[in-house]
C-alpha cells in the first residue's frame, strides 16, 4: 500500500485493512514503520471525523469509582454525607466548585471533566 493522507471513508477502510495486515510487524522494520505511520494517520482522521465527547461529570465519577473498586460511601469526604452523595449521583443536586476541588485533589478526577455542564434530574423531567 502506498501511504497517503486519509481523506475519505474509503481511504480509512483501506488504511484499517492494511493496519490489520501489518499488525504483528516488528518495530524498526519497514513494515513496522509503515504500521506506525498508518496508525498515526488513522488516529488523526478518526479524531477529526469521529470525535468522542468526554463523559459528563456524574458518569466520570461513577466510572472512577467502578474502575477502582470504590464504593459510593468513599465519596462522602469529598461531597458530604451519604444523602448528598446520593443526591449528586442521582442528579438531584449539582456539584459545587468546592466539591469539584476536593474530588480533584482527593481522587484525582480531572477538574476539566467535572466542571462541564450536565443535566439534573429535574431539568430532564
Amino acid at each position: 500500500m502506498r501511504i497517503k493522507p486519509i481523506k475519505t471513508r474509503a481511504d480509512h477502510r483501506l488504511a484499517l485493512a492494511e493496519i490489520e495486515r501489518l499488525f504483528d510487524a516488528k518495530p524498526n522494520t519497514p513494515e513496522g514503520d509503515c504500521l506506525e505511520i498508518l496508525t498515526t494517520l488513522v488516529a488523526a482522521y478518526e479524531e477529526q471525523h469521529f470525535p468522542i465527547p468526554p463523559p459528563d461529570p456524574i458518569d466520570a465519577i461513577r466510572y472512577h469509582l467502578e474502575s477502582r473498586g470504590l464504593s459510593e460511601r468513599e465519596l462522602e469526604p469529598f461531597l458530604g454525607g451519604r444523602a448528598k452523595v446520593r443526591q449528586i449521583l442521582q442528579r438531584n443536586r449539582p456539584l459545587t466548585m468546592e466539591m469539584i476541588r476536593r474530588l480533584r485533589q482527593g481522587l484525582g478526577i480531572s477538574a476539566d471533566l467535572l466542571i462541564q455542564r450536565y443535566e439534573l434530574a429535574e431539568e430532564a423531567a
